[in-house]
């Protein structure tokens, strides 16, 4: 049995790194200015025998609950709702100020285990700052260092003694239970991994949540509102589905700010473990310049495609859809056939079409085709249409095989392919994406010459 902790306080005090901390990896976006974190993040964390869901929030701001910041805090407030106890967190250099007393009223009152954790104490003035805190009538608070690692037995001792239930369950496995995990870890399904990419503004968080069916993922009018790669578990018809949020990408000419760069950093490593890529068009302004360039990274990391035209319900135009998709025959010829869904996020249409789509696509992306079958179809091909000579000597096409999936890259081997011209290469990748029923997924090529120096063609 496991339990959740959610870690909350103002911004800047040091929860993204505590959170980092204590998942074991750099997942939530960390940076001297305050306010980075805006979404709530979930992850797996390990403190000694103990293994916890640990969630990262915004820090919590006096704001309105229409504006961006109360939205901001909504979401924190809903985090502490689903938590078993809280990591209150203070700076303990700048020791307790009135946003942290007006806050630790509010975590009081959520009737939750409290842990006081006084952040950046390390060393003697970080030390005596911390017993500060004494007057936040929420225990006795614990020195701690989140970016040095330092009182982390003590955080351990202080979840025991808040959540002596939880934690005596969760740190006694049997060794039959033992035995039985480590039999099944070959049977658990994975969930399909499929990140959720696009311009600003194009409706990413609107379309995640439409299909959680609640509001996980902080939205407004304001563009640029996501900032981490927020992944979150989901299950569509008994299938598991592990879905990445994405921050919206610009042109890299208007990207100055190191915090956005962080944010399509974060965005691209997302698109690099994804199995299937939602690229989420505006169907009002599709295919914009932006668009293209965010196609061209899909492509470059090989991930399977699928191209979603969102806000439909302000097109719904048939007419509209046919010429939509005589522009993609256009621009997606490098990923010829990639399937594109009308959806709307707001008004929660297309999206069980657009998982199936996923689905299909994904099964596409990981096709595996025998050299015989290969090899009979590239003799066809030879035969009808031979490669060119270069330099008055023949190119010569031995034979071909498929050297892995995931996306599907053949090799072919021969003499001279060096030489072979591209737009060759691209009649056979195209051959190959209609006979073996490979539409939208990227198609790998290598070539394999011969170093035999006796074989001449």
């Amino acid at each position: 049995m496991t339990f959740t902790v959610a870690i909350v306080g103002r911004p800047n005090v040091g929860k993204s790194t505590l959170f980092n901390r204590l998942v074991g990896k750099k997942l939530a976006l960390v940076d001297d200015q305050p306010g980075v974190t805006r979404d709530r993040r979930e992850g797996e964390a390990r403190l000694g025998d103990l293994e916890f869901t640990i969630i990262d929030t915004a820090g919590l701001e006096e704001a309105k609950g229409e504006t961006l910041l109360g939205r901001m805090r909504a979401q924190t407030e809903a985090a502490v709702g689903d938590a078993d106890a809280i990591l209150f967190v203070i700076d303990a250099r700048a020791g307790v100020t009135p946003s942290d007393r007006h806050f630790a009223d509010l975590v009081r009152r959520a009737g939750k285990p409290v842990i006081l954790l006084a952040n950046k104490a390390e060393g003697k003035q970080g030390l005596s700052e911390a017993y500060e805190a004494f007057g936040l009538g929420l225990g006795d608070p614990l020195p701690f260092s989140a970016e040095h690692g330092e009182g982390l037995s003590d955080l351990y001792d202080a979840l025991r003694e808040a959540l002596p239930e939880l934690t005596a369950i969760s740190a006694e496995v049997s060794e039959d239970e033992a035995a039985a995990e480590e039999e099944g870890e070959e049977q658990v399904e994975r969930p399909l991994r499929v990140a959720v990419v696009g311009r600003p503004n194009a409706g990413k968080s609107t379309l995640i949540n439409c299909m959680l069916g609640e509001d996980r993922l902080l939205t407004g009018p304001e563009a640029g509102i996501t900032r981490d790669s927020i992944g979150l578990e989901w299950e569509w018809r008994g299938r598991k589905v592990k879905l990445f949020d994405t921050a919206g990408m610009r042109k890299r000419a208007k990207v100055d700010d190191k915090l956005e760069k962080l944010s399509v950093a974060d965005g691209l490593r997302a698109v690099k473990f994804a199995e299937v890529v939602v690229l989420l068009l505006d169907a009002t302004i599709p295919f914009e310049k932006q668009d293209l360039a965010i196609l061209s990274i899909i492509e470059r990391e090989g991930r399977a495609l699928v191209v979603a035209l969102n806000k439909w319900d302000l097109v719904g135009d048939p007419a509209k859809l046919k010429t939509i998709m005589e522009d993609a025959q256009r621009v997606l010829s490098n990923v010829r056939g990639a399937p594109i869904v009308p959806v709307s996020a707001l008004a929660g249409q297309g999206i069980d079409r657009l998982m199936e789509t996923c689905f299909k696509v994904a099964e596409t992306w990981s096709t595996r085709i025998s050299t015989g079958r290969l090899n009979k179809w590239l003799e066809k091909v030879l035969e009808s249409h031979p490669p060119p000579a270069v330099s008055g000597r023949r190119i010569k096409i031995r034979y071909m095989t498929q050297v892995k999936a995931r996306p599907p890259h053949f090799a072919l081997f021969g003499n001279q392919l060096d030489a072979l011209p591209e737009s060759y290469v691209r009649y056979l990748v195209n051959g190959l994406r209609e006979t073996f029923e490979l539409p939208g997924t990227p198609i790998r090529m290598s070539m394999r010459t011969s170093d035999n120096p006796y074989d001449k063609g």
